[in-house]
């Protein structure tokens, strides 16, 4: 389920981490204030803030957001709601249910915000920052 992409950073940021002596040979991945400790939540629901802010989303967010967006995006993609209700760790199937109801065909239009930083990272502007299918359903939503 980790995106290759996303693995690769993380190898990255580990990598670098320890080569600057800021994580610990058996230390969190994510050190919070003191290295010994993990990353406390207010620094992470600040990091979450800074992420939306640099991805242009002006809407509140939080980490739930994360979590929200994530459920959101598989029923997008026509995954098994039963197969999200195990990866949120849900017991009961009503609780993911609830994420049914944001599901629209709005949202399919949306680009995810890591792939904006990426487009953004790139230097790609336009059509080859959203993607062409994209670029073409928003057009013909308008």
């Amino acid at each position: 389920m980790l995106s290759p992409q996303l693995l690769e950073l993380l190898r990255l940021w580990w990598r670098e981490g320890k080569r600057r002596s800021v994580l610990l040979p058996h230390g969190w991945l994510f050190p919070g204030r003191s290295y010994t400790d993990p990353i406390s939540t207010r620094q992470l629901y600040r990091a979450v803030c800074e992420a939306a802010d640099a991805a242009g989303i002006r809407k509140r967010v939080s980490p739930h957001t994360l979590r929200h967006s994530f459920a959101t995006h598989l029923l997008e993609q026509d995954v098994d709601i039963r197969v999200i209700q195990v990866l949120l760790g849900h017991s009961k199937l009503e609780t993911t249910a609830l994420y049914t109801k944001v599901a629209t065909r709005t949202i399919r239009a949306v680009t995810g915000p890591l792939d904006r930083l990426m487009a953004l990272m790139e230097g790609k502007t336009g059509i080859a920052a959203i993607g062409e299918d994209a670029f073409n359903e928003r057009v013909a939503l308008a």
